[in-house]
């Protein structure tokens, strides 16, 4: 089973661009990966005002149920205030909250997926408010390539 730590985290505002997919085969592994390639060749992280880091994160989120029906994946960076959203981006709100907290090490993506699918097999009571990756300086300067992510419980 993965291991995991869990935290109390504040709210965070998140400003991105969003899709709607679910985990079936044909098309998240189709759709998330389009997601980030638009959020690389159009720069959106230098579009987003406000920015608390430059941290990039990956929010799921508006489940239609549990992790086996569709939602919506928004890839963009925590900002301070959600006054200024630009054309044909999103704004988020991450609630307040308890979060299991696991570390995705390793070869990008598929140490990502790989821990995804313990995630999908670990016990945990989540609440399906928005569950998000943070792709940190960890990520960005290690070679090891941590991506941290926080899932939602009770």
């Amino acid at each position: 089973m993965q291991t995991y730590t869990v935290i109390n985290k504040p709210t965070i505002f998140l400003i991105g661009i969003q899709c709607r997919t679910s985990n079936a085969p044909e098309e998240g592994s189709r759709d998330i990966p389009r997601l980030w390639e638009k959020f690389y060749t159009e720069d959106i992280i230098n579009q987003i005002p406000h920015k608390c880091s430059q941290e990039i994160m990956a929010l799921y989120c508006d489940y239609e149920g549990d992790y086996t029906q569709p939602y919506s994946c928004v890839i963009g960076c925590p900002v301070s205030s959600l006054e200024q959203i630009p054309d044909g981006m999103v704004a988020k709100v991450i609630p307040e909250g308890s979060y299991a907290v696991f570390s995705a090490i390793g070869e990008h993506p598929q140490s990502l997926i790989e821990t995804w699918g313990k995630i999908w097999q670990t016990p945990l009571k989540r609440t399906y408010t928005g569950d998000y990756e943070v792709y940190g300086e960890k990520f960005f300067s290690d070679s090891a390539k941590e991506v941290s992510v926080f899932i939602a419980i009770e």
